[in-house]
């Protein structure tokens, strides 16, 4: 039962975002800029957001080399660049909305590490070149094998490494509050721990309800439109979607003494990852060792793949250097038959955006804007 007061004021809005992760903020704010004077409310299920926008590895990428030159076996030359624009576009959004201080975003170098394997798709360099050059007017790649000693890792398991010469790294804690101060500053309302069980249809709103379990109740929030930007957890409320979750395992070092590089890194088709911070090396990924097992939304440990991580820093990483776990977690992310991120309207009252294939950071700011796009075009 509700109260006059919550009945005249606090149980309607303009728009209701369900899902305040990286892409459901940047909605938000959109719809704020847009639509100075709408009443803009986002609904949070957790505390934090619950899949990978509090729980990735802080990587301001587009693409390793290895991992664009993989996805031209499945899509046109056209295709590829153009979703490697699309997360460009996204990043130069984000730093110029939230400042690169604020995020801290910096540029300590990107590298790729090419086993020997991998050699031959060197092959394919000057061609991967040409074709982001011609789009973006700056050569992408650039070998560099001279740096695999200085940087200390297993010259027997690494025989090459690659430079991307236009990607950085960001704190992810840090883009996360900044991004929830500006939206709270905007005017827009976020309420957390507000699990949406279902939301209906009707001729002039659509009616959210939102499990209360104080009052132990469904409380019916209605608005004029509805966005949905839960990601891999969109299947919950949009069961007829094509998107699978896919889980990825990280972990965090302690501090290691003298550690022999900065900036972030990836190898085997972007399937890992790691990075320098605080002096720690973060390690994440491995999901292609378990596809089926990965493909959950379960936020738990993989032990296997947390164990092949652990292996990793000890033979290829860091073969000179002790060190010890801090902490492990895992974040759940969502992918496709392609890595497009899914944005469409389901109606002229509801829009969704979901599908980020792991490239949340890079593909939030931009997806969120061609959301907004929909309203204004529909």
């Amino acid at each position: 039962m509700s109260s006059y007061w919550e009945q005249q004021s606090l149980l309607h809005y303009d728009h209701i975002i369900i899902g305040s992760g990286i892409v459901g903020l940047h909605t938000a704010i959109e719809l704020k800029e847009r639509f100075p004077h709408a009443q803009v409310l986002v609904l949070e299920r957790s505390l934090f957001p619950f899949g990978a926008s509090t729980r990735n590895a802080g990587f301001a990428c587009m693409g390793s080399f290895t991992e664009l030159s993989d996805d031209l076996a499945s899509v046109s030359e056209q295709d590829m660049v153009d979703l490697f624009l699309k997360r460009k576009a996204g990043l130069e959004l984000l730093r110029k909305r939230l400042g690169d201080t604020a995020i801290g975003y910096k540029e300590n170098g990107s590298y790729e590490l090419i086993s020997k394997a991998e050699m031959p798709l060197l092959e394919r360099f000057s061609y991967l070149n040409e074709l982001i050059e011609n789009a973006t007017g700056i050569i992408p790649f650039k070998v560099t094998a001279n740096k695999i000693k200085p940087f200390g890792f297993n010259a027997s398991l690494v025989e090459s490494m690659i430079e991307n010469t236009m990607e950085g790294e960001i704190h992810t804690g840090k883009m996360m509050r900044a991004l929830v101060q500006y939206a709270i500053k905007s005017g827009i309302e976020i309420k957390t721990g507000a699990i949406v069980e279902a939301f209906e249809e009707e001729e002039k709103k659509v009616v959210v309800f939102v499990k209360d379990n104080t009052r132990k109740t469904l409380l019916p929030l209605s608005c004029e439109k509805l966005f949905i930007c839960t990601n891999a957890f969109s299947k919950q409320l949009l069961p007829d979607i094509s998107l699978q979750p896919g889980r990825g395992q990280v972990l965090v070092t302690e501090p290691i003494t003298g550690l022999p590089f900065k900036g972030i890194f990836h190898f085997d088709k972007g399937y890992y990852y790691f990075r320098e911070i605080d002096g720690r090396v973060l390690l994440g990924g491995g999901r292609n060792l378990d596809f089926e097992g990965e493909r959950t939304t379960d936020i738990e440990l993989n032990e296997n793949i947390q164990s092949h991580l652990i292996r990793l820093l000890k033979e290829m990483i860091l073969p000179d250097h002790t060190f010890e776990i801090a902490q492990q977690w895992s974040g759940i992310m969502a992918f496709g038959e392609d890595k497009r991120p899914i944005v469409k309207s389901f109606s002229d009252k509801i829009y969704g955006a979901f599908r980020m294939g792991g490239m949340g950071v890079a593909l939030g700011a931009g997806t969120a804007k061609e959301l907004v796009d929909l309203v204004l075009f529909h």
